[in-house]
C-alpha cells in the first residue's frame, strides 16, 4: 500500500503541539503488550478505529427519530395462506419441473402446490453466478436442473458421462427409519437388555395405548438447576421389583447358554417415596419417548449381581458383551484431530480440513432425543462426505437408557468409525437438562451412560469432558482413571471448566495430571488453545500419554493450521491464497446444500458464519512476535492489500462483501447477525 511523501519543509509546531508530543506516553513495547494479551501489530499497519454509524434500522429500533416500526402480527392462518401464494407463484418451480426440464414430469399434476409454468420461471429468475456449476465440474448431472443458479455452464444431457444417483455422502436418514421412529416402533433390543442387565429399569418401554398406559417420567422435568431428582446409580431403587419375565425368557432360550456362570439376583430392598411422581408425561415431538430409568440394587457392577442366600430370588444369565480389546481399535496417537464444532463444523468445512491435512474428523453434536425422534435437521449433522477416512460422530444425552438407544441406532443405520459422548457442552439449554458438563457433577451417571452405550456397539466409545463444572473443583482426573474400565476407548479432556468458558487459557497442567492416572491402554486427547505447530508440538512432548491434540477455535480461526503442522512451519499465507480457500468452502457447500437460490443463500449463511470467526487471523507478515495466540484482542489495523484489510475486518457489513464476491449480490433486505460470539475478549462472556 503506497503512502503519501511527506512535506519537504513542515512547519515548526506550536508550543501547544510540542507539549503534547512531549507528556504522550511512549508505545509500549511487543514484550509489553504480549504481556498485556494485545496482538503485537508492526507500527507501519496500524490505523484509527473506523467510526462506525448505526445503521437507521437500528437507530429506529432504538428509539430515534423516525421512532419505532413495529411490523403487523399476522395469524397462522394468514401466513399458512400466504406462504401457499408464494409456492404456486412462478418463482418457486416443482422440483421434478425442474430436473426435467418438461412440464409434465410432475405425477401431481394441476393438484401440484407449486409452478409448472417454465417459461414464466426463466423470466423472472435472477442472472447466472460467475463461475462453473459444482456438478458440472464433476461431470454429473446437476440435480437441481433449471433451478440451478449456474444454468448456463450446464452440458448437454448426452455428453454428461454422470449420473443423478451419484453421491458422495453417507448417513441420510432412510424414510422407512424415521416413520419407524416418528411412530416410536423401532426397536432397541440390545439398549433395553443392557439397561436391565446393568439394573436400570425402563418405566415405558413402547407408545402408549390407551389412558392407562400413559404413564412416564419425563426427563425434562427434571431439576433445572442440575441436581438429579432421581437417585444416582449408587442409591437405592425406586418402586422396582424383581423383573420375572426376563428369568422366564431365559429358561425358555435354547441353545447354548450365554455365558458360562449365572448369579442369582438380589431381591429388592424395600422401596421408598419416589422423587418424582410416576404419572408425569412428557411427550416429546412425533411421540418419542424418553423412558426413565432407575437403579434395580446399588451393588451392580457391569450388570454382574452380588450373590444372595435368599432362596426365593430369581436367576439371570448374563449375555456377553464384546471385550474392549475385541472391538476396533483407533490409533489416535499424533493424528490430527478437527473437534466438532457446532454450527461452522458442518460437512463442507470438514472437508475443507481434510484437504488441508487433517486425519480425523467428527461431525457436529447432535442431541440424543432429536435423532431419536427422526428430526431430519439432527440427522443432517451424522452426514458423513467419501473424503472423511475417519470420522465419528458425536451425540448428547442425559440418560443411560437414552444415550443407549442411540448408540444402538446410529451403529445400525450409519458407516462410522467411532462415536464419541459429550460430556463437556456448556451450553445452558443443554446444561439444564442434565446433559453436557452437567453430568460433571455426577460421576454416577457418567458411569451407566458409559457402560450402557459401550455395550451395544462393536465400534470405539469415545467421551469429551471438561475440567470441571465449577472453577476450581476439578473432577476429569477422577473420572479417567475409571472410565476404561467402564467401556471408553478414548477420553478428550478440555482444559477449562464450565464456569471458565473462554475467559482464560486451557489448564494444560491438569490435561498433564488426568493423562498421568489414565490406565495405558486408553488414548487421553488434550483439548485447548492450540493455534500453531509450536504449540501442538509443546503439547505432544509435554506429557507422553497425550495422545494427539483435539484442535477447535483455532481451526475455525486458520483452517491451514494441520498444514502448517505437518510441514513444520509458520505459514504466512496471503490474502489471494486465503480467498482460494474460501472458494474451495463454497464450491463444497454449493455441492453439500444445492446449487439453486436456497442452496446459495444456505452456502452463504454459513460462509458468514465462518468468517465471524476468521476475521480474527492476524497475518505472519503483521506481528512483531509470532505465533499468534488465542487470547491476544487485535488493535485497529490494516492488511498488505485492499482483499487482506477487508478479510480482516470485524464489521459483518464487510464479511457480507466478501460473500458477494464469492456468491453474487445479496437479496432485498438481507441481514446478517452471528450465531455465536466469535469475540472471546466479551466483557459480559468474561465476567
Amino acid at each position: 500500500m503506497a503512502a503519501s511523501a511527506p512535506p519537504a519543509d513542515p512547519p515548526p509546531p506550536d508550543s501547544s503541539t510540542a507539549d503534547t508530543t512531549a507528556s504522550s506516553p511512549p508505545r509500549p513495547s511487543p514484550e509489553e503488550l504480549v504481556a498485556r494479551a494485545v496482538a503485537p501489530v508492526k507500527p507501519a499497519f496500524l490505523r484509527p478505529p473506523p467510526v462506525r454509524e448505526p445503521p437507521k434500522e437500528e437507530c429506529k429500533a432504538n428509539g430515534g427519530a423516525g421512532g419505532a416500526v413495529v411490523a403487523e402480527k399476522k395469524s397462522k392462518r394468514q401466513l399458512k395462506r400466504e406462504r401457499k401464494q408464494e409456492q404456486k407463484s412462478s418463482s418457486h418451480l416443482c422440483i421434478e419441473v425442474g430436473k426435467s426440464g418438461n412440464a409434465s414430469s410432475c405425477r401431481y399434476g394441476d393438484s401440484c402446490r407449486f409452478s409448472h409454468d417454465i417459461n414464466a420461471y426463466l423470466a423472472q429468475k435472477p442472472a447466472d453466478l460467475e463461475g462453473m456449476c459444482p456438478f458440472t465440474t464433476l461431470d454429473q448431472l446437476c440435480p437441481y436442473g433449471l433451478t440451478c443458479r449456474f444454468l448456463g455452464t450446464h452440458k448437454d444431457i448426452h455428453t454428461a458421462s454422470g449420473n443423478l444417483s451419484e453421491k458422495h455422502e453417507i448417513n441420510a436418514l432412510n424414510k422407512d427409519i424415521q416413520k419407524l421412529l416418528w411412530k416410536n416402533k423401532y426397536k432397541f433390543p440390545k439398549a433395553s437388555e443392557q439397561i436391565k442387565l446393568l439394573g436400570l429399569k425402563e418405566v415405558i418401554k413402547s407408545k402408549p395405548n390407551g389412558p392407562n398406559d400413559d404413564k412416564k417420567v419425563n426427563h425434562d422435568n427434571l431439576d433445572k438447576n442440575g441436581d438429579e431428582k432421581t437417585d444416582s446409580l449408587c442409591n437405592p431403587p425406586v418402586n422396582v421389583e424383581c423383573d420375572s419375565t426376563l428369568c422366564e425368557q431365559f429358561n425358555r432360550s435354547e441353545g447354548e447358554p450365554l455365558i458360562d456362570n449365572s448369579i442369582p439376583c438380589v431381591e429388592p430392598r424395600p422401596t421408598k417415596k419416589p422423587k418424582v411422581e410416576g404419572d408425569e408425561i412428557n411427550k416429546n415431538g412425533a411421540g418419542t419417548l424418553d423412558t426413565k430409568v432407575e437403579p434395580e440394587d446399588p451393588n451392580l457392577s457391569n450388570g454382574l449381581e452380588v450373590p444372595s442366600n435368599n432362596t426365593s430370588s430369581c436367576r439371570t444369565d448374563l449375555i456377553t458383551t464384546p471385550h474392549l480389546r475385541e472391538k476396533k481399535i483407533i490409533d489416535f496417537r499424533e493424528k490430527l484431530y478437527l473437534a466438532p464444532l457446532t454450527t461452522v463444523g458442518n460437512l463442507p468445512f470438514r472437508r475443507l480440513c481434510k484437504t488441508l491435512g487433517a486425519d480425523i474428523t467428527c461431525g457436529e453434536m447432535a442431541m440424543c432425543t432429536n435423532l431419536l425422534q427422526g428430526q431430519a435437521s439432527e440427522w443432517a449433522l451424522l452426514r458423513r462426505h467419501s473424503s472423511e477416512d475417519l470420522f465419528g460422530v458425536q451425540i448428547c444425552g442425559a440418560f443411560p437408557d437414552t444415550v443407549a438407544r442411540t448408540v444402538e441406532l446410529v451403529d445400525n443405520e450409519c458407516s462410522v468409525d467411532f462415536i464419541d459422548i459429550n460430556m463437556g457442552c456448556p451450553i445452558d439449554i443443554v446444561v439444564n437438562k442434565g446433559a453436557g458438563s452437567s453430568l460433571l457433577t455426577k460421576p454416577m451417571r457418567i458411569k451407566g451412560i458409559v457402560q450402557a452405550a459401550s455395550t451395544v456397539t462393536e465400534k470405539p466409545l469415545t467421551v469429551k469432558v471438561r475440567t470441571a463444572f465449577f472453577e476450581g473443583r476439578n473432577r476429569a482426573d477422577s473420572i479417567v482413571s475409571d472410565i476404561y474400565d467402564w467401556g471408553a476407548s478414548a477420553i478428550t479432556v478440555h482444559g477449562r471448566s464450565r464456569q471458565q468458558r473462554y475467559s482464560k487459557l486451557a489448564d494444560w497442567d491438569y490435561i498433564y495430571q488426568c493423562a498421568q492416572k489414565a490406565p495405558h491402554q486408553l488414548h487421553v486427547v488434550g483439548n485447548g488453545d492450540v493455534f500453531s505447530f509450536t504449540d501442538w508440538n509443546k503439547h505432544i512432548s509435554g506429557c507422553s500419554k497425550i495422545s494427539t491434540c483435539m484442535i477447535a477455535r483455532g481451526a475455525l480461526i486458520k483452517p491451514w493450521i494441520f498444514t502448517e503442522i505437518k510441514e513444520q512451519r509458520h505459514w504466512d499465507i496471503t490474502s489471494g491464497e486465503r480467498f482460494n480457500v474460501l472458494k474451495d468452502f463454497v464450491s463444497f457447500g454449493l455441492e453439500h446444500w444445492g446449487s439453486d437460490s436456497k442452496g446459495v443463500e444456505t452456502t452463504r449463511y454459513f460462509l458468514l458464519e465462518w468468517l465471524s470467526y476468521t476475521c480474527r487471523y492476524i497475518p505472519v507478515g503483521l506481528l512483531d512476535v509470532i505465533p499468534q495466540r488465542l487470547n491476544w484482542r487485535p488493535p485497529s489495523y490494516c492488511g498488505r492489500d485492499d482483499l487482506e484489510t477487508l478479510m480482516v475486518s470485524d464489521s459483518a457489513a464487510d464479511w457480507i462483501r466478501i460473500s458477494e464476491m464469492l456468491l453474487g449480490k445479496v437479496p432485498e433486505g438481507f441481514t446478517f447477525t452471528p450465531k455465536h460470539k466469535s469475540n472471546a475478549y466479551d466483557r459480559a462472556e468474561n465476567g
